[in-house]
């Protein structure tokens, strides 16, 4: 006797599903390589007033499109620390696959992989004294708090101010949107102590517990930087102060740009220097003298800090945004006159960068002001000499992807009841069970035989529909 076994019949909603699923598929695949067939927007034909753009070009000067790699690699972090002239040319080149794609560009100069690197960190004397390191470490040179050791990073093309933001521009975004700063929501910032009008307001102030060079002075904020009774008025091209983190991250927002990332701030300041054989210590090279830092920065001087400031720049404390000379991509005030905001860290340790007109050259007081120079301030800080600039992306094609209708309004989660028998069966079908309302699943329909499965089927309750895909940007910056 022969047994056979008939296969059970399909169910019109299983074949159903199979159907759109496969039919989905292949829209989805034909719309993904319409979408990367779609050329990126040229860079050359992007421009916008008074901002330089960061990234690769050919020998004609012309920008490197998006259809090949056109981002920048340097060497980021402290110029004290020798170790990047470990790191040979070729590195920078370096493409993470072939031979190579297992080596670390660090680790490459001292000829060992990443697994064997790692495996003497795992296997080796553990030093109890230091203790764990937390999430987001980041070792800093005592001169100028750059990145220890230096490291290969690489950064995609953006637009960058030429100038940090001054006063008469945030003036303008104040008075268009009523924007209220954390200075003056909290009533008082910090100044310099030597800029305070008068002995006894220096006596009854309170002063920062980490920087007691630093006054917090009632109703200063932008406006009245020193306090009541000094003005911006005759300061309106130098660069806004008194204002935090988010202050300067709501201005960027309100003229369609954003904060710079940390490694894009610093690609900017080092302007092409970004090898181990042109690598420099300063914006105007590597000479540590007031004459060769006068005409590049705005910084302290030769005088001792925070009573005697020579003006050897011809300031002694904010200048004009093109006071000084830019460096070689024409930007100006990468080094010294204000400290800048920039993306990244936490809410209680946000980073700036650049030094400002408080720094030394070579660290002899407060910071270093290198191109490497960096600092941590709570994310709420507002001083006399914190300001910040602004960064946008170049424009690339638009890239699509398919979503469910109710996936935009909600989570898209959605409850599920599975029997003993391996079924799973939705909420929604369950209530329409519940109504009484039955579904024959033992045909198939010739109504689904001709529906076009590129389209959802009228009876399906979630609808997808073709939307623009979010451009995420992803930060290992910390």
């Amino acid at each position: 006797m022969v047994c056979s076994i008939a296969p059970p019949r399909a169910s019109k909603r299983a074949l159903r599903v199979l159907l759109w699923t496969a039919c989905l598929v292949c829209a989805i695949g034909s719309d993904a390589a319409a979408s990367e067939n779609e050329p990126h927007p040229d860079p050359n034909e992007e421009d916008y007033s008074g901002m330089i753009y960061i990234g690769r070009v050919d020998g004609d000067g012309r920008r490197t499109g998006f259809h090949v790699d056109n981002g920048i690699k340097y060497i980021f972090g402290t110029g004290f620390d020798e170790t990047h002239k470990e790191i040979e040319e070729a590195d920078l080149r370096h493409e993470h696959y072939g031979p190579d794609a297992t080596r670390d560009v660090a680790d490459r100069a001292r000829g060992k992989t990443r697994e064997q690197v790692l495996h003497e960190k795992r296997r080796g004397e553990l030093d109890l004294s230091k203790g764990p390191k937390p999430f987001g470490w980041f070792e800093e040179h005592p001169l100028d708090g750059g990145a220890v050791p230096p490291k290969v990073v690489r950064v995609d093309p953006f637009f960058i101010d030429e100038v940090p933001v001054t006063n008469k521009e945030f003036g303008k975004f104040v008075r268009a949107t009523y924007y209220e700063t954390e200075a003056e929501k909290f009533g008082w910032s910090f100044v310099l102590s030597s800029f305070l009008p008068d002995a006894e307001q220096l006596e009854m102030a309170e002063v920062d517990p980490e920087a007691e060079d630093w006054v917090a002075v009632d109703k200063a904020y932008w406006r009245n930087p020193e306090g009541p009774g000094t003005s911006y008025k005759y300061r309106e091209h130098h660069p806004v102060t008194h204002v935090s983190h988010r202050d300067a991250a709501e201005y960027c927002k309100w003229v369609g740009k954003r904060l710079p990332g940390e490694r894009e701030w610093e690609a900017a300041a080092r302007a092409g220097h970004y090898g181990p054989k042109n690598r420099t210590l300063y914006v105007w090279g590597e000479e540590q003298t007031v004459e060769a830092s006068k005409e590049y920065a705005n910084l302290w001087g030769d005088g001792d800090f925070p009573w005697e400031n020579k003006a050897e720049d011809g300031w002694r404390a904010t200048s004009p945004v093109k006071a000084f000379k830019p460096n070689a991509f024409g930007l100006y005030d990468m080094t010294g006159n204000v400290w800048e905001w920039v993306r990244g860290g936490k809410h209680k340790n946000r980073i700036v960068r650049g030094g400002s007109y408080v720094d030394s050259f070579d660290g002899s007081f407060n910071h270093a002001a290198t191109l490497g120079a960096r600092a941590t301030l709570h994310g709420t800080t507002t001083t006399g000499n914190v300001g910040f600039r602004c960064v946008k992306s170049p424009k690339k094609r638009v890239e699509y992807h398919y979503v469910y209708e109710n996936e935009e309004e909600s989570s898209g989660a959605q409850l599920v009841m599975e029997g003993a028998d391996g079924d799973r069966t939705y909420a929604s079908q369950q209530a329409r069970r519940d109504n009484g309302e039955e579904e024959d699943d033992d045909e198939f329909d010739e109504d689904d035989i001709d529906h076009d499965p590129t389209k959802p089927h009228p009876d399906e309750r979630r609808r997808r529909k073709k939307v623009v895909k979010p451009r995420t940007l992803t930060s290992d910056e910390l």
